[in-house]
């Protein structure tokens, strides 16, 4: 059992990142029935007549609940309450506050002491005069409003609640702080003009030194609690329907205009069904289609990677990248089901293409966005609209960005991207709606949004790198560049393998553009695989500048080690400069599991009679294993042999060219690459034409006299 599972995990852990991918989307989807009709508003009804096939009621658009909203609050009166403990507790304060400062006022005004009438002082009445005034201000009522009530305060209705009875009054009818505070000072000082004859400047000394302000305390307050209450009831009541259609009454013809009134029953209708439909006994049958959809979407998925990219599907990392960048999609579109403020069309779906395109190709780019858009249809308002629109958007993005090497493509992809929604918009609303009238300008902007997000693009493609371990282009570039610090150290230490990497990649590059494969990859792999020669440079014969041949007088045994030892030295400095995985598999495999055919057969031939031990002469490998390795190999050993020949003329190069890839495929150094005899025999052609080209004989120029 334990061993049948451990054949069988690859296919396991593969299952599994497809089912918990296939959970995850099946958990996100609306649990509502589709609406079996598509259809916009402004567009002929392209479906069969279509009958109520139940009663069902007229629902009003979001526009007329929002407007009967507005003004069933415009016309909505705030609750106030009525405190009678304030009047009590105000003219209580007072009376303390002024028997003991009594003293030191008759002090300051000694004309306070003045008899008046029934042997009371001016003092006496004063007190009786204010609390008179105090009682009459809180009869009247103070009021103070809160912030968002100022601006309409002139017209301003309120609701009283008094004794556990509401009344309505006119704001007018109340006094403010500070209208109530002039009102008690205004009354003070005609009663003290009237019974003295002091100076007004006296007068108005006094009443500060009173500090009537003191006593100026609201009675009538807003009762949040009960006015939102109050509020949220009349929204409440607002019906959300506007009549009824019978069942079996005739809704819309083959061919008839959606118009407004028509399109608001069309979408009563379709809201109804979708209710009904999401019931307990229903959502069962509605969980099950949606699961059988997604599963065969992903399982569309699976088959196309286990069967066209069998490279990615033997990734585990590449295959949870694929999983999340598709689920990744589908979890913004649900974004955009669930809120208003985040519409569809501003979510980038055309990072999905580009990114599969610059870590992968552009085949399963398009299939993945292709699936990916179906699924993310199901969140759409109009799924036919925006499939339609965002496959050409794909398209477009991934032919603007086929090879991503400088940032700038990246801006020129967002402004294909926005033209192209824009373009298929503007065609698709004019062939539907006949006009422009149709056309909806802030959805332009939406398309705009959609373009300036594609530029995060470049920050994830970094992100993805060091997280999956890919490499893209723009990497490519940036490693194959010979200001590289690896590359100048090579180019110092071992020039003339320096100038045989170029010509290595020069060759390569030229083939895999022929035969397909990755030419930016092939050229960083060919800059760096033979790095490990900057070691023991001398014991290479391109390096090898003033005639002495370090490997003259050396057992063939240990030159041989030498040479071979080169491809371990340079997986060690390519890991220890921490270049990626896939330049390190070009050091390993550019001489496979050849022999160092110098060394061996100049042992063979000096002891005839042995048997020599052949991992002494023998590469570790492993062999090719890709498209871009296998070319690589064969420009390397092509390269280095031309420069060996004495004369290229006539079909010498062919003859070198032709020996030299035989024997590799002689050697089964081609069997786990996945490239053809036929692009085999093509590359064969391009590296005759191109070293012909380097070693052409030049035109012999006459002598000077």
């Amino acid at each position: 059992m334990i061993k049948a599972i451990q054949q069988n995990a690859k296919g396991i852990n593969r299952a599994l990142l497809f089912i918990g991918a296939i959970a995850l989307v099946i958990y996100i989807l609306p649990r509502e029935a589709k609406f079996m009709y598509e259809y916009s508003h402004g567009e002929p009804w392209r479906h069969s007549t279509l009958i109520a096939p139940f009663d069902f009621p007229i629902y009003k658009t979001s526009e007329e609940l929002e407007k009967e909203r507005e003004n069933a609050i415009e016309n909505f009166n705030p609750y106030f309450n009525y405190n009678n403990a304030v009047t009590q507790t105000v003219t209580a304060d007072f009376k303390a506050n002024y028997n003991s400062e009594t003293a030191s006022l008759e002090e300051s005004y000694n004309f306070l002491t003045q008899q008046i009438s029934n042997n009371s002082s001016l003092t006496d009445k004063l007190k009786e005069e204010i609390l008179s005034s105090l009682q009459q201000i809180y009869a009247k009522g103070v009021i103070t409003l809160p912030s968002k009530y100022e601006e309409e305060k002139s017209q301003l209705v309120i609701m009283l609640i008094k004794d556990n009875f509401v009344e309505a009054y006119e704001l007018n009818e109340f006094l403010t702080y500070q209208k109530a505070y002039t009102t008690i000072t205004n009354r003070i000082s005609q009663y003290i003009k009237q019974e003295t004859s002091q100076s007004e400047n006296v007068i108005d000394n006094l009443i500060n030194d009173l500090q009537l302000n003191r006593y100026i305390e609201p009675n009538i307050t807003f009762n949040e609690n009960r006015t939102n209450q109050e509020r949220d009831n009349i929204i409440n009541d607002i019906s959300l329907t506007s009549g009824i259609v019978l069942s079996g009454q005739r809704i819309v013809d083959t061919g008839e205009l959606i118009t407004g009134e028509t399109g608001q029953v069309i979408d009563s209708l379709k809201k109804e069904y979708e209710t009904r439909m999401g019931n307990r006994s229903q959502q069962y049958f509605v969980l099950l289609g949606q699961s059988l959809i997604i599963f065969l979407m992903f399982s569309l998925i699976f088959l196309f990677l286990m069967y066209f990219r069998t490279d990615v599907y033997n990734n585990l990392s590449s295959v949870l990248f694929l999983l999340l960048m598709v689920v990744s999609m589908v979890l913004l579109a649900r974004m955009a089901r669930i809120t208003d403020t985040f519409p569809i069309y501003i979510i980038p779906f055309a990072i999905l293409p580009i990114i599969v395109r610059i870590f992968f190709d552009s085949r399963l780019a398009f299939f993945l966005h292709v699936t990916t858009i179906l699924i993310a249809a199901f969140f759409a308002r109009n799924s036919f609209e925006f499939v339609f629109l965002q496959i050409p958007a794909g398209l477009s993005a991934m032919f603007s960005l086929f090879v991503m090497v400088r940032r700038s493509q990246l801006v020129r992809s967002a402004i294909f991207v926005i033209l192209t929604y824009s373009l298929f918009y503007t065609g698709l609303t004019l062939w539907q709606g006949g006009d422009f009238s149709n056309i909806q300008t802030n959805t332009y902007w939406q398309f705009i949004i959609n373009g300036g997000l594609l530029l995060l693009i470049y920050p994830l493609i970094y992100i993805f790198e060091k997280l999956f371990g890919f490499l893209s282009d723009v990497t490519l570039v940036e490693l194959a560049d010979t200001n590289h610090p690896v590359l100048r150290r090579l180019a110092e230490k071992a020039p003339g393998t320096f100038q045989h990497s170029i010509q290595v990649g020069n060759l390569a590059q030229e083939a895999v553009y022929k035969i397909g494969g990755n030419p930016l990859l092939v050229r960083a792999g060919a800059m760096y695989h033979d790095i490990g020669k900057t070691g023991s440079p001398l014991f290479f014969t391109e390096n090898q500048t003033s005639g002495i041949n370090p490997h003259a007088d050396r057992p063939f045994e240990e030159s041989s080690q030498i040479i071979i030892h080169h491809v371990e030295s340079g997986v060690k400095m390519a890991q220890k400069e921490k270049l990626p995985k896939q330049i390190i598999d070009f050091i390993k495999t550019h001489h496979g599991t050849m022999k160092t055919g110098y060394f061996y057969n100049s042992w063979m031939n000096a002891n005839p009679s042995k048997k020599p031990d052949m991992k002494l002469f023998t590469y570790p490998g492993p062999a090719p294993f890709t498209k871009e390795t296998a070319v690589l190999m064969m420009a390397d050993s092509v390269e280095a042999a031309s420069r060996s020949l004495k004369s290229y003329k006539g079909n010498e190069i062919d003859k070198l060219v032709e020996k030299i890839i035989d024997h590799q495929i002689t050697e089964k150094q081609f069997d786990e690459a996945p490239i053809t005899l036929k692009e085999i025999s093509r590359v064969k052609d391009i590296f005759k034409i191109k070293l012909k080209n380097i070693y052409h004989a030049r035109v012999e120029y006459p002598k000077l006299k």
